[in-house]
């Protein structure tokens, strides 16, 4: 199998839910979600840009796929089931992490599992640390820091 290494990587994720090419769409939703302060029941599919730096204009590094569902009735949490798939060869191009974690967003700093990843990150497990670089409150639209510690094969 190899040497165990450590992959340090650093990416914007841009999540995108208003305008005309939005990257995260609400697919299902609970009865009682539009009465509720936290999105409680939303499900939400995404296919988000990663970039290399904050704008939305910056390199692409990489494209966040899956879906995240708002699981939280009294906080602002969720919890995610995404792949990082990379395309850039500084980012190891076509290989992946997945991660499957509660991600409690109104936290300044949160930590995501890694559960797992393929090519180059082969049996991943490690952290991904979240922080909020920007937030539009009245759409949703979210950009957010990554840092990513990954162990692997």
């Amino acid at each position: 199998m190899g040497k165990e290494k450590v992959t340090r990587l650093h990416f914007y994720f841009h999540d995108i839910l208003s305008g005309k090419n939005p990257t995260a769409l609400r697919v299902a939703q609970a009865p009682t979600t539009n009465q509720s302060s936290t999105m409680f029941g939303a499900l939400l599919m995404v296919d988000d840009p990663l970039t290399q730096g904050p704008k939305p204009n910056s390199k692409l590094v990489g494209r966040a796929q899956g879906l995240y569902g708002f699981a939280g009735q009294n906080t602002t949490a969720i919890i995610v089931a995404i792949s990082y798939v990379f395309t850039d060869k500084k980012f190891i191009n076509g290989s992946s992490l997945s991660i499957l974690s509660h991600n409690p967003v109104t936290n300044p700093v949160r930590e995501l599992t890694i559960v797992g990843g393929t090519g180059w990150f082969r049996f991943a497990r490690g952290v991904a640390q979240a922080k909020t670089y920007f937030l539009n409150t009245t759409t949703g639209d979210a950009i957010v820091e990554y840092n990513v510690t990954v162990i692997h094969y």
